[in-house]
């Protein structure tokens, strides 16, 4: 996934800092559109496995402390371990999400003519 996301992040890139002249906006728009959506899913999903992995090493930890039961730091062990990994590639989903966000409103200039913060001022 992380080689996914940052491959189609540069590409996007590509095509925003040297667009051709024949580039259909509004199909870019939407296939990026769709790569938003499947990328917001990934978030969550991991954001939901990272939480959860979280709870579970702070209630090994707990419990080994408060039932002083020193066997329950090796269940938290692996649980830690596994936390590490997963924060580094949620943090790197949510940043890359972030900046597929501000291409996006890149995009739609060129399809609308109006950037995203004028279209939502002029909607109030």
């Amino acid at each position: 996934m992380k080689k996914r996301i940052l491959s189609y992040r540069r590409h996007i890139d590509e095509i925003l800092n040297q667009p051709a002249p024949d580039t259909d906006w509004e199909a870019l728009l939407r296939t990026h559109l769709d790569q938003i959506s499947f990328f917001q899913h990934e978030r969550l999903v991991h954001l939901i496995v990272t939480v959860l992995v979280a709870i579970l090493t702070l209630l090994c930890i707990g419990i080994a402390i408060i039932a002083a039961a020193p066997s329950m730091y090796l269940a938290a062990l692996p649980l830690f371990v596994l936390l590490v990994p997963y924060i580094s590639h949620y943090y790197l989903l949510e940043n890359e999400v972030q900046k597929m966000y501000a291409q996006y409103d890149i995009m739609a200039e060129h399809v609308h003519g109006t950037s995203a913060s004028q279209r939502a001022q002029g909607s109030m």
